[in-house]
């Protein structure tokens, strides 16, 4: 009989604006989602109950942890004026950012393992209260973290990091140093090795293109990215490159590659919502605990058509259930 204890996850219903409600529900209306992890809803009971009559579920409730049913902690929070639909807003960031809030302090208390969220808008976001440049950068600093971090895109067999994120493409040059590339490999490593791969193969991206050209492009290859990846080398990291990144993703794509590392947001976003947009994950890596969402937007363009595609909410709770799972039977055995 298996007595590791389930996963504990903090769901939030992301931007009240756009499908995020939407999603959580369906997720939560499926059997083996309360049957995989104790799922703790962060939401008010209205709240919760307009979106599942909207998507036509019902959720299973209970006020303790118990297979087949979520935990609902309604803190009577929400506001008193309706929250307008399909645009931003300060109201939708301001009640996005509270439930995230919450959820990190139930992560600092050691209360959860995980914390999966459903998509959210960065201008409503910043509107609301949040002044750092991302939620990545956010939470970090909730969690009080300050090492190494990057947002990880994961398909089903292909993970990516990013040396650089979200700054404007002008200043990333700026930003690729042989640091921060192995920095990015390492931490994609580490990932990969915690998720249940023994040795990845982490392919490398290019910054210019045809890598460079020898120089003849641009000499970030040679002066930062290559001297990169040879220091993970020199730590026992199966890592390759530079590639040039219009071809890469094929190469990853048929298998030759576990994870890519890519030097912007976009040369890996592109490539990844190419592969499969319905399945794409988006992790907040290196940070201590496991944040997962997917990786669209808040879709405003079908809210309340009740058409929003579960697949990568799916996909972003079996990863949270996945590592959290590693984390509590970590946490049970000590």
């Amino acid at each position: 009989m298996n007595t590791t204890p389930l996963p504990r996850i903090a769901l939030t219903l992301g931007d009240p604006a756009g499908v995020g409600p939407e999603l959580a529900v369906k997720l939560l209306a499926k059997p083996e989602t309360t049957q995989a992890a104790e799922v703790y809803v962060l939401a008010d009971a209205a709240e919760l109950k307009a979106a599942a009559q909207a998507a036509g579920v019902e959720i299973p409730l209970s006020d303790t942890p118990k297979p087949g049913f979520a935990v609902l902690l309604d803190d009577n929070s929400a506001p008193a004026e309706p929250i307008p639909a399909k645009q931003v807003s300060q109201a939708a960031g301001a009640r996005t950012l509270h439930q995230l809030t919450r959820a990190v302090a139930m992560a600092n208390a050691g209360e959860v393992e995980a914390i999966l969220f459903t998509p959210l808008n960065k201008t409503s976001l910043k509107l609301g209260g949040m002044h750092e440049e991302d939620e990545l950068r956010w939470f970090a600093k909730e969690l009080n973290y300050d090492g190494t971090t990057s947002e990880l895109n994961v398909l089903p067999g292909l993970w990516t990091a990013r040396v650089t994120s979200h700054i404007p493409v002008s200043e990333v040059a700026e930003r690729i140093t042989a640091p921060n590339v192995t920095n990015a490999i390492r931490l994609l490593h580490s990932v990969l090795v915690d998720s249940g791969l023994e040795n990845p193969r982490i392919a490398v991206c290019a910054l210019n293109p045809h890598a460079g050209e020898n120089g003849n492009f641009g000499r970030e290859e040679i002066d930062h990215i290559a001297p990169g990846i040879e220091d993970a080398r020199t730590e026992g990291i199966d890592a390759t490159g530079p590639f040039p990144s219009d071809t890469v993703f094929l190469a990853a794509k048929r298998g030759d590659f576990d994870g890519v590392v890519t030097m912007y947001h976009d040369q890996g976003q592109i490539a990844m919502k190419l592969i499969g947009f319905d399945r794409g994950v988006t992790i907040q890596g290196g940070l201590p605990i496991v944040i997962a969402t997917p990786a669209h937007g808040t879709a405003f363009d079908i809210v309340g058509k009740n058409i929003a595609n579960l697949g990568a909410t799916e996909h972003a709770f079996e990863l949270a259930v996945a590592v959290g799972s590693r984390i509590r039977a970590a946490k049970a055995a000590v």
